[in-house]
């Protein structure tokens, strides 16, 4: 795996503080508004352009790679001979990317006010990452960016939800699993992760809502809190206010994992 790049040196901070992995996409802004429907269409038209299918083949495959491996990419880099870092460079750039991110107001005030250190965990690429969080004006409050193309081995390309590239870029970073509070908006991550010990936080403020048949939003599908899920939240604002109480379930399911794993 690649190192991710450090902005600033790592602050020492003791054994058993919280560190708090944030994805990035509907979690710290708004991707569905804008940026989703056009790293979507980007894809298509990429998968389109460079294996010379339709765009109804174009779309399974896109859909069909990201449910199958977390992220499109690696399906195609197994699959079919194209260039990785050419496909992340090109879906990923947006010379209009200021206006098109939507975000919780106040967003670097909260996350700045929560204790312990803070890591971005993406499958987007390094350079897209930092742009939206130089968007929002919080890049300097997270002491790395780990993105996807930190996560690939000597052999393959890896991505969320994958066990082995957390524990490797955890280690890699000096973290304990169980210190590791998860902020993210994908529940298939936050059910894999979980099985790992560590504590899970799904945001649902930035989700799109299914329309009803009469075509009115109706409420979040799912949002009832699943048993894999720590705590619930809509924003970060309700994180903060919660903090406490998710470190110490987390202290608690922690030490039952560990009995769990003895047994």
């Amino acid at each position: 795996m690649r190192t991710p790049t450090f902005r600033r040196r790592r602050p020492h901070i003791a054994g058993g503080s919280p560190v708090w992995l944030f994805d990035l996409d509907n979690t710290l802004h708004h991707a569905s508004h804008a940026i989703f429907p056009a790293i979507n269409q980007g894809m298509t038209q990429y998968i389109i352009d460079t294996l010379q299918v339709d765009i109804d083949e174009a779309n399974r495959l896109r859909a069909g790679y990201t449910q199958r491996y977390g992220a499109a990419l690696l399906g195609l880099a197994r699959h079919h001979p194209l260039d990785p870092n050419d496909f992340l460079k090109v879906v990923h750039t947006f010379p209009d990317l200021g206006s098109m991110i939507r975000h919780e107001r106040g967003v670097a005030r909260l996350v700045a006010s929560l204790p312990g250190r803070k890591i971005v965990l993406t499958n987007a690429p390094e350079t897209y990452a930092r742009a939206v969080l130089g968007e929002l004006r919080i890049e300097r409050l997270f002491e790395q960016v780990i993105a996807i193309e930190h996560m690939r081995d000597r052999r393959h390309w890896r991505a969320k939800p994958d066990h082995s590239m957390l524990r490797k870029t955890m280690r890699d970073a000096h973290v304990s699993l169980k210190d590791v509070i998860l902020v993210e908006d994908t529940r298939s991550h936050l059910k894999n992760y979980r099985r790992l010990g560590i504590r899970t936080v799904w945001i649902t403020g930035h989700l799109p809502r299914k329309p009803h048949a009469d075509g009115v939003p109706t409420r979040l599908p799912g949002t009832g809190r699943p048993h894999y899920v720590d705590r619930c939240i809509r924003s970060l604002k309700s994180l903060r206010l919660g903090t406490r109480s998710v470190r110490l379930k987390g202290q608690q399911t922690g030490r039952s994992h560990a009995a769990d794993r003895q047994a």
